[in-house]
């Protein structure tokens, strides 16, 4: 992909090398380079791109900001963390901002971030905590889920989070992820709204279509979109409120 990034630095057509990959789902992480090359080219270039995937991805995205920094474009790329975004979730995202106008940064977190072993003690004290399962959800009691894939894809290795923690990564297969009383009582597994809440959505969004749980857990947070988003449009942050259950606003 490094290599190929390059190449479409120099206006190389990469289309029979694309052809020859495995998995062509592969190649279309270079997609949007493509059309912002393209629009750089036919004199209407984009004023803003952002570009997420998961962390792996970040190598790729740097080569990509290499390039849209030599077409006069200010770049910053990393690591973002949901949670720190007032998502109920802990969710890792590889995240580039480029724009034309303006010094492209990155948005700063507004809630501390999560560690198992202190809860969500570290971090700016003058920032609010993570906001846990217990507060996205109505459950009337508290409760343990149990997560649906193992560490290091052992499934003996199940993590465990109270409802007094952020959600590990919501997936495709969150409808597996056991839940349970204190007491190992098995309580109901969680719905498609609770999921979606877990994933900052509101929790009347009108899912539809088929395989629901997959369309949740491939979607990027909408909260932390927002804050993405208001980042590349050097519009501030985004004034939302994640524990009344979703984003609700968005200027």
């Amino acid at each position: 992909m490094l290599r190929l990034v390059r190449r479409m630095a120099d206006r190389e057509d990469i289309a029979a090398c694309l052809a020859e990959l495995d998995d062509e789902r592969t190649g279309l992480v270079l997609e949007p380079l493509r059309w912002a090359l393209t629009a750089i080219d036919g004199g209407r270039p984009y004023e803003s791109v952002v570009l997420e995937q998961v962390p792996t991805v970040l190598p790729v995205w740097q080569a990509v900001g290499e390039v849209l920094s030599t077409e006069g474009y200010s770049v910053a790329c990393g690591v973002l963390n949901a949670e720190e975004f007032g998502v109920p979730q802990t969710r890792r995202r590889a995240v580039l901002i480029a724009r034309r106008h303006g010094t492209a940064e990155l948005p700063k977190a507004t809630h501390r971030p999560y560690r198992k072993t202190v809860a969500c003690a570290p971090g700016d004290p003058s920032l609010p905590a993570c906001v846990t399962m217990g507060e996205a959800l109505d459950r009337p009691e508290p409760f343990l889920v149990v997560s649906d894939y193992g560490s290091g894809g052992d499934p003996r290795a199940r993590g465990r989070r109270t409802s007094a923690e952020p959600a590990f990564t919501v997936t495709g297969k969150i409808s597996r992820s056991r839940v349970m009383t204190g007491d190992a009582v098995d309580l109901p597994r969680l719905s498609s709204s609770e999921a979606g809440r877990l994933q900052s959505f509101p929790a009347d969004h009108p899912w539809a279509g088929r395989n629901i749980p997959q369309q949740i857990g491939n979607a990027i947070p909408p909260l932390l979109a927002a804050h993405i988003l208001a980042a590349a449009l050097d519009q501030g942050h985004s004034p939302v409120d994640t524990r009344a259950g979703g984003v609700e606003e968005v200027r």
